[in-house]
């Protein structure tokens, strides 16, 4: 049960990354292909997790991809918002 669980977040987060890499296609604004990278990362934590079956003592390896997905969304948040204040 854990397992489908998993897997569904995973797709959750593909599926979210994908409607974020729409709007990069047509707005061409980084934040959103950070966000997209940001929530393909987390599906291939979800992903890994899942199907190697890792057992909890030797998941944090795997958490290091969390750490990843939410960098790359304060970087893309902090760009954004850099980008936005010199164009004032």
């Amino acid at each position: 049960m854990i397992n489908f669980l998993s897997g569904a977040a995973a797709m959750g987060f593909a599926a979210g990354g994908l409607c974020f890499l729409r709007f990069w296609r047509s707005t061409r604004d980084r934040l959103f292909i950070g966000f997209a990278t940001a929530f393909w990362l987390l599906a291939l934590n979800h992903t890994i997790v899942a199907i190697f079956n890792i057992p909890n003592e030797y998941r944090s390896w795997v958490y290091l991809l969390r750490l990843v997905a939410f960098i790359v969304i304060i970087a893309a948040i902090v760009l954004k918002n850099l980008k936005g204040n010199e164009s004032s």
